[in-house]
């Protein structure tokens, strides 16, 4: 036994590094990252926590499916899917209360993970899935009841605000704020009951194929629920650390090329939800769209369903200003995203041409980040 647990802890010499890199950069990363002027340092800083990063993403993706296989669908997804959010909201939190005044902080990240994961990340997994293997299918029923929440939200907590007068601007009044955090809460809540207990069905492929088969064998360790569950969450510390971290470079790449300076929420953003995109990837790959479907609709939920009353309340409490509705650009995008979704999710089949879509859809988010 203690020889297979010494296996095991060697296979994970990556949660070394990254907790090495972490300490470091803890340490002494203000001193490392004050000046980048000179290309081959901003160079070693880059490709240094980007490295670390990304290994600390794949051992989460590996964590991750041995705790599917365990737990199950839609229950192995949900950890994952919670545990990545759960740490962005807290990292938003965190700015809000102790850094500079930035209102619109909330909604530009919750869009930011709306814009990714619905277009590029369901388009990259729809794509590839379909051209490896034609056709895939899944259980409608689950991603209508994700699309309805997710629409109602987003549009609720991002669209709204544009056109109340309650409050100045695209806010939200102190009474308008309380019924929206309420009805976030509850709202999710109901949805995680029905997702994993009442109507749990709704959220696992009808017919279970091959591939998940294969995927359970290629998980077939004696490792327990706990020793799978504890190193998903030390490997995500690192990564919420380091992206943080990483920003500095990027900001400074930026500002020498002259790129907009929302391209570096963006970065971060796409970082932090590395795990969640490599998962997703790799079960549309092995024909488990549903998997994908879980951890995809999943995140963009809860990153909207744990977003809005943190903020909400923090502004609350705090007094301070939380901006949530977008711009005219950004709403139509968010709108048209939504109704491309709500066609997409019309059949339980998916093909090639559904995901091009999207990904067309991800590249207008790109250029309105460039030239908006």
């Amino acid at each position: 036994m203690s020889s297979v647990s010494l296996s095991g802890l060697r296979r994970e010499w990556v949660l070394g590094v990254a907790f090495a890199t972490t300490a470091l950069f803890l340490l002494f990363g203000k001193t490392w990252l004050a000046d980048l002027s000179n290309p081959m340092w901003f160079t070693l800083m880059l490709v240094w926590l980007f490295a670390v990063i990304m290994g600390s993403a794949f051992a989460i993706v590996h964590h991750a499916e041995s705790l599917a296989v365990r737990l199950g669908e839609p229950l192995g997804t949900l950890v994952l899917t919670l545990a990545v959010i759960g740490i962005e909201v807290m990292m938003i939190s965190a700015v809000m209360l102790t850094g500079e005044s930035k209102p619109a902080l909330a909604r530009d990240a919750m869009f930011g993970v709306v814009m990714i994961v619905l277009n590029g990340m369901i388009g990259v997994s729809l794509l590839l899935g379909g051209l490896r293997h034609h056709e895939q299918d899944y259980n409608l029923r689950g991603a209508n009841s994700f699309l309805s929440l997710i629409v109602s939200l987003t549009v609720l907590g991002m669209v709204l605000p544009n056109f109340t007068e309650a409050s100045p601007g695209p806010t939200l009044s102190a009474f308008q704020s309380i019924f929206m955090v309420v009805m976030s809460i509850l709202i999710y809540v109901v949805f995680l009951v029905i997702q994993n207990w009442r109507h749990r069905d709704f959220f696992i492929k009808p017919a279970i194929g091959e591939a998940i088969a294969a995927t359970e064998s290629n998980h077939g360790e004696t490792h327990s629920l706990g020793y799978h569950a504890t190193l998903l969450l030390m490997y995500l510390l690192p990564v919420v650390v380091l992206a943080e971290e990483i920003a500095l470079p990027i900001d400074h790449g930026i500002e020498v090329l002259h790129a907009p300076i929302a391209l570096g929420g963006f970065l971060v953003a796409a970082l932090i939800l590395s795990p969640e995109s490599l998962s997703a990837t790799r079960a549309a790959l092995a024909n488990d769209l549903q998997r994908s479907i879980n951890i995809l609709l999943g995140s963009v939920l809860a990153s909207i369903g744990l977003t809005i009353p943190a903020v909400l309340t923090i502004g609350l409490i705090t007094g301070k200003t939380v901006v949530l509705g977008l711009d005219s650009a950004n709403s139509v995008l968010l709108v048209l995203t939504l109704a491309v979704c709500g066609l997409t999710f019309t059949s339980n089949r998916t093909n090639v041409l559904m995901g091009a879509v999207h990904l067309l859809l991800f590249l207008a988010y790109l250029m309105l980040l460039f030239e908006h």
